[in-house]
């Protein structure tokens, strides 16, 4: 620990694997039981530093442990080039 620069839950300095990052993008299980996909509205997953939703695939990446809930931020799924090539083939499964 250097004493002249405090220690913050997202200090890396004496981590070289970078696990405490990891740790601090880790969504509380309560709270990822209540966000949902704001395209599909359905539940999500966590995979590394995304919520993947489990209807559409979209993943919406989480910084610094808050997730960014917006469609145009999500990365697409693959085989999907485009936001509204993904609304296309799910229009089925939109909520109005």
């Amino acid at each position: 620990m250097n004493p002249t620069r405090p220690e913050s839950p997202s200090d890396t300095s004496g981590d070289p694997s970078g696990e405490a990052a990891a740790a601090s993008n880790q969504i509380d299980p309560e709270l990822l039981d209540l966000l949902r996909c704001p395209l599909t509205r359905s539940r999500l997953r966590q995979e590394g530093d995304f919520l993947v939703a489990e209807v559409g695939g979209l993943a919406y990446p989480v910084r610094d442990g808050i997730p960014v809930m917006l469609m145009e931020e999500a990365k697409l799924p693959a085989g999907v080039s485009s936001l509204d090539e993904l609304k296309s083939q799910l229009r089925d499964q939109i909520p109005a």
